[in-house]
């Protein structure tokens, strides 16, 4: 029990998200339903290059969080034409993509950030904008135009926008995925 209050009492202290309206963008927006595009069927260099080629899209709706950087998204000065977004997954839907999730150490896992390409965010108690945890998958990006995102910013109304460090902390475990280097030859373990 005390552990429980001692989690609300600095949840209240250092909150995790806020709403905010208009299209004003940073980085860990959370846009809920938001359309994303994508080809409908893969095509080789070939196919590509016959005088015939035409490309097909599939267009759904995903929960997704902005991940460009708000340095580059100053409305007064952007940097960037395109914004990166990543889906963002309610841990029950995650469980049908993620063996991991199925049972209790897999989200534990997720959790502690054992798993690569998810980030697992608290839930949100804001009225009106209670959600269950979240994970951010880094498995798969989109990116929308910059004047898309404005659009549909400034025309839904409040959206929940994730806060630091947390927004930090998100930016952090994207650039360590794509980070990664795997080692030709490694150390070998330890043994007892």
């Amino acid at each position: 029990m005390e552990n429980q209050l001692n989690a609300s009492t600095a949840y209240i202290r250092f909150p995790w998200y806020e709403t905010i309206e208009g299209d004003d963008l940073e980085q860990g927006d959370i846009f809920e339903r938001c359309p994303v595009f994508t080809l409908a069927s893969p095509f080789s260099y070939q196919d590509y290059c016959s005088p015939n080629f035409k490309a097909d899209f599939s267009t759904w709706e995903l929960d997704v969080i902005v991940m460009t950087q708000s340095c580059d998204l100053v409305k007064e000065h952007p940097k960037i034409n395109e914004v990166l977004l990543c889906p963002l997954w309610d841990l029950e839907k995650l469980a049908t993509q993620v063996e991991l999730a199925h049972q209790w150490k897999g989200k534990e896992d997720i959790r502690r950030g054992n798993v690569p390409g998810y980030l697992m965010l608290y839930a949100s108690t804001l009225p009106g904008f209670e959600r269950p945890i979240r994970a951010v998958s880094f498995h798969r990006v989109y990116s929308l135009p910059l004047v898309f995102l404005r659009g549909m910013a400034q025309a839904r109304g409040k959206r929940l926008r994730l806060l630091p460090p947390y927004r930090e902390h998100l930016g952090q475990a994207f650039a360590r995925y794509f980070m990664r280097v795997g080692l030709p030859v490694d150390i070998p373990p330890f043994k007892k």
